[in-house]
């Protein structure tokens, strides 16, 4: 009886530090997408891991290739964009995680009229030496359709971060 008692204790531990890595990653994708609201080319660049691949339609290698990708969304003109994470899946070792959600972009058509590109992100994040969570691959694809009431609330909640 003992046995089974220790055994559930373990197991009950294991699954908290499980559910605490997942928002551990789901916190950390959060404050990246913040570090592009708020336009912090240093925020963000604290995020990208030395190795990381962001593919688009080309694949910027490294932190310098990747910032200068997404240089526009730094400008103070450029565009905004906002992304949260809808899942978030942690590696049983709790070293790798993926993180996947929508995302919402807003450009200026050559009138200055907003216009809205909704789509999908999809983040792999690793877990440095350091115990930070850093972005080794992204990928995204733009949305075929307009999102549904609920994937639009989402990125409008509070984060609770």
């Amino acid at each position: 009886m003992q046995k089974i008692a220790v055994l559930a204790i373990l197991l009950g531990l294991s699954a908290a530090a499980y559910a605490d890595i997942v928002d551990d990653v789901r916190c950390r994708e959060i404050a990246f997408s913040q570090s592009a609201e708020r336009k912090n080319v240093e925020s963000f660049r604290s995020f990208i891991d030395e190795d990381a691949r962001f593919v688009g339609n080309t694949v910027a290698r490294g932190p310098a290739e990747i910032i200068a990708a997404w240089q526009s969304f730094f400008a103070d003109d450029g565009p905004a964009i906002k992304w949260r994470p809808r899942y978030v899946e942690v590696l049983q070792d709790g070293r790798l995680a993926l993180t996947r959600g929508p995302y919402r972009l807003i450009a200026r058509d050559p009138d200055g009229n907003p216009v809205e590109q909704w789509g999908t992100f999809n983040s792999i994040w690793r877990l440095a030496s350091d115990g930070e969570w850093r972005v080794v691959f992204d990928a995204g694809n733009i949305a075929s359709t307009a999102p549904d009431e609920e994937t639009r609330a989402s990125l409008d909640r509070e984060d609770d971060c």
